[in-house]
């Protein structure tokens, strides 16, 4: 068995082994995975926080020992909270927020000999519900971009996913994932703000989530991250005067 982890800013993971194929995630910088499958340009790799597979560009990848892999699933992982921010090993790098540095001490993160500096914010995540919204705001506008996970560009599971990593809570990567996590509540009514509420499609699969903000409003990614209202019914966007999603459940998730 191999083991990886990111040494760029963000890697393109794909469902098939070639460039032309569908973009499903993305891969931020410091996050490490078991690699399943290696072929003569790319590898099939499980990241270590959501389990999630599909093939990378083996240009795109640093291999790393079992010990470090280990170690790095045992650590309270430090992630940077500024937007975008700057990495430094010979030159600079950017980096997006919710990134992760591995071994992370006085400055400086690290992977294999190779150290990189880093001076911005980070945080070692901890549970703090109210901060869920401030963490959602900070994406508001970001683009709609299938399979992103970055301001850049982002999904409605990859928003909430990040969101939740700010607060050192662990998602799985899809919304039909997301919707088997933490407890169900009845009604809008009872949920609070950072709450996530799931909808469906004509077929009954959950297809789309977002974050439940206060008075009845919820932010999540369609087309970019906006501020919808909810109902019982589901999404309502004003702009359009309709529902453009059917509520499916809630979900408390601390």
């Amino acid at each position: 068995m191999q083991y990886g982890i990111s040494n760029l800013s963000i890697i393109p993971m794909r469902n098939e082994a070639a460039d032309q194929a569908e973009m499903v995630n993305q891969i931020l910088f410091g996050e490490h995975f078991k690699v399943l499958e290696v072929r003569k340009k790319w590898s099939r790799i499980r990241l270590s926080h959501d389990s999630y597979e599909g093939w990378i560009c083996n240009k795109q990848w640093q291999e790393i020992t079992e010990d470090d892999y280990k170690q790095l699933d045992k650590d309270v992982p430090t992630i940077t909270t500024d937007i975008l921010d700057i990495i430094t090993k010979e030159n600079h790098q950017p980096i997006v927020i919710g990134s992760i540095l591995p071994f992370y001490k006085s400055g400086h993160a690290l992977i294999n000999d190779e150290m990189y500096k880093f001076d911005g914010m980070t945080t070692p995540g901890f549970v703090n519900k109210k901060k869920l919204t401030e963490n959602a705001l900070i994406y508001l506008n970001a683009p709609y971009l299938w399979g992103g996970r970055s301001p850049l560009g982002i999904d409605c599971s990859g928003f909430t996913q990040m969101v939740y990593r700010l607060q050192g809570i662990d998602l799985p990567r899809d919304a039909y994932q997301q919707a088997k996590v933490g407890t169900t509540l009845s009604f809008v009514e009872e949920s609070e703000a950072g709450d996530l509420a799931f909808f469906d499609n004509e077929e009954g699969k959950v297809t789309h989530v977002g974050i439940i903000l206060e008075n009845s409003h919820i932010i999540h990614a369609s087309g970019k991250v906006r501020i919808d209202r909810i109902d019982q019914q589901g999404i309502f966007n004003t702009e359009l005067g309709s529902h453009t999603h059917k509520l499916r459940l809630i979900k408390s998730i601390c």
